[in-house]
């Protein structure tokens, strides 16, 4: 395999190394490098990604655009074949090759506060500079993505078919969810009434997907672009929130691990808001807070209905992995709608600090 996918790139496998690379699990990940080369070699997951030619066609004409109006951001996108393709496709497989970016580095945790500014601030930067940009020229990687009605019907249609035994098991974290239903309600009146734009966003925030340049901490840009598509900015907020907040993840079985660091939150919104307060309307900015109820409440929601459905979408490793996946997100929903009062006063110090620098630099 490796042969006749470097082959269609002019390039001589025996010339490289090649080794299993990054954390990622939903794609296949090399790097392939020698002395003087290095390359990023993917195979894409087409079980989750099961068109990607529209993958493909996203990211060139999204690279077009920034061509033309910031040729100096660094956009890391696929490298064309000899032949001009986008992918070699080798018995159904997909795949394709990246530049590998010198000096730069990505982390799979975020230990400090100023790794969630730089990484909130190249995930701000990137919607940003696609603000102007024709969101409609792109399509979905994968449709209902971050579909909050979807999933609470899912959900619902689960809960009806599940076995008696599962819905036992499962009863507080069933209750908890049909407790926490204004979520997604409060979805539902924001999309109708037009209250969140239809933006360029990543969908996918988690801190691994963000290039920190090696020496400095400092980041570089966005990577791993397959889930660039239409969105609302609340999809890229609420996952950093979801995913930085706490230094225990989603697998954690000891809930008392689970806890929201004030510090961290504020380094999510000075780093973001940096480079979207510009661009994001009024009624957009009060539901900054709001953004990180959307996500995790969707995740357990997601993890709670596969449990009930016997575990037929996300892979498991024990009998009750997806329940202890769903409470673990339960208990970080509760409290983070516990610390909502904080929240709101570190956004406001945030805002005064801002109003104090303005009004500074004007004198």
């Amino acid at each position: 395999m490796f042969q006749e996918v470097l082959g269609a790139y002019g390039l001589n496998v025996e010339k490289f190394k090649i080794e299993p690379f990054g954390s990622g699990l939903i794609n296949h990940t090399w790097k392939v490098y020698s002395e003087e080369l290095a390359y990023i070699l993917q195979e894409v997951n087409t079980e989750v990604f099961r068109q990607p030619q529209n993958i493909a066609q996203n990211i060139e004409t999204i690279k077009k655009y920034l061509d033309q109006t910031a040729p100096k951001y660094l956009f890391v996108a696929p490298i064309s074949t000899s032949d001009g393709n986008d992918f070699v496709v080798i018995d159904d497989h997909f795949y394709r090759v990246f530049p590998f970016v010198e000096n730069s580095c990505s982390i799979d945790f975020v230990h400090r506060p100023e790794q969630a500014y730089h990484a909130a601030k190249q995930f701000g930067k990137f919607t940003r500079m696609l603000c102007a940009f024709n969101v409609k020229k792109l399509k979905p990687t994968i449709e209902d993505f971050h579909n909050l009605p979807l999933r609470v019907e899912q959900f619902k249609t689960a809960l009806e078919q599940a076995s008696q035994q599962r819905i036992k098991e499962a009863k507080f974290a069933i209750d908890e969810i049909i407790r926490h239903y204004d979520i997604e309600e409060q979805y539902g009146h924001m999309v109708d009434s037009g209250a969140l734009n239809l933006r360029v966003v990543h969908h996918d925030t988690k801190i691994s997907n963000v290039l920190l340049q090696v020496d400095t901490g400092v980041g570089l840009c966005v990577i791993d672009l397959d889930t660039v598509m239409p969105g609302y900015f609340i999809s890229d907020v609420g996952d950093m929130m979801r995913t930085y907040l706490s230094e225990a993840n989603e697998e954690e079985k000891d809930f008392s691990k689970i806890a929201i660091r004030e510090d961290v939150f504020a380094a999510i919104h000075k780093g973001y808001m940096e480079e979207m307060d510009p661009v994001l309307n009024f009624t957009e900015k009060q539901f900054f807070i709001y953004a990180g109820k959307f996500m995790i409440y969707m995740q357990a929601v997601r993890f709670i209905a596969d449990f009930l459905n016997g575990d037929t979408y996300y892979k498991t490793n024990y009998a009750d992995h997806n329940l202890v996946r769903g409470l673990n997100q339960i208990d970080l929903l509760n409290k983070y709608i516990a610390k909502e009062p904080e929240f709101e006063e570190i956004i406001k110090k945030i805002n005064q600090d801002r109003l104090s620098e303005s009004k500074t630099i004007l004198n």
